[in-house]
């Protein structure tokens, strides 16, 4: 379902080798017990780019040619606001890996067609990384790593699912004024970034924060700089945790 044999950019050869063979107590500190059997799932980490230049928008010049350029880009989805769970929320494309997937990548990659349109044959894979344990739904989330060689158009599929599909720049993610610790009522505390009219947090936040921390891309910001979660994100997350609670 994905390109093979494409000339990969050297600004993402670092990061494809650097995640490869990244730990997964590198991304999350913790793993499910013992025991525990959580359910399977997948996310695409598309990374893309539409112009050359080796300055950053703003001013802000790049470290080194093998950093992101300009038009470097992730490709992100806004989930619909009325759905059951994770409603609103900005996330990788990706979902549960169903029975008749092959692997991980099969399933990140049947996901993001299926969610946003995305024509799989312009997709690379460059790392399959460890799966990841979210406590709060019990998934073992496998992030796969992609480069778009080849873009096709993306839209949101079905409303239903999708509010709407983003191509957000990297330069837009990795500028500081954008990056906030974002508070929820839980107590939870964490990164996220303020892009556009998106909140990027939890998981996919997360994910990004150390992803750039790790290949060297991310610029320094104030982590003391603090921002309290949406009320309407914050009322859906907890809604989330209420129903996982008394569902078996």
């Amino acid at each position: 379902m994905s390109s093979e044999g494409a000339v990969v950019p050297s600004w993402l050869r670092p990061l494809a080798s650097t995640l490869r063979d990244v730990d997964a107590r590198d991304l999350r500190p913790f793993s499910a017990p013992k025991g525990n059997r959580p359910r399977a799932a997948s996310v695409l980490i598309l990374f893309g780019n539409e112009a050359d230049g080796n300055e950053a928008r703003g001013g802000h010049p790049l470290a080194s040619p093998d950093s992101a350029p300009l038009g470097a880009h992730v490709l992100l989805l806004e989930r619909a606001y009325d759905m059951r769970s994770h409603a609103g929320q900005v996330a990788f494309p990706g979902g549960v890996q169903d029975p008749g997937d092959a692997d991980e990548v099969e399933a990140a990659l049947r996901e993001a067609r299926e969610e946003t349109g995305l024509n799989p044959s312009g997709v690379q894979v460059l790392a399959t990384m460890p799966a990841l344990w979210l406590p709060p739904s019990n998934f073992a989330v496998t992030p796969v790593v992609a480069w778009w060689h080849t873009p096709s158009p993306v839209h949101a599929v079905d409303p239903a699912e999708t509010a709407s599909v983003h191509t957000v720049a990297l330069d837009e993610l990795l500028d500081p004024a954008h990056r906030v610790t974002v508070r929820h009522p839980s107590g939870y505390q964490g990164p996220a970034f303020l892009v556009r009219d998106l909140v990027v947090w939890g998981f996919t936040a997360g994910l990004l924060s150390r992803i750039f921390a790790l290949v060297g891309w991310e610029r320094p910001w104030d982590t003391s700089r603090r921002a309290d979660l949406p009320s309407e994100m914050a009322a859906s997350s907890l809604r989330d945790l209420d129903r996982r609670q008394v569902e078996p």
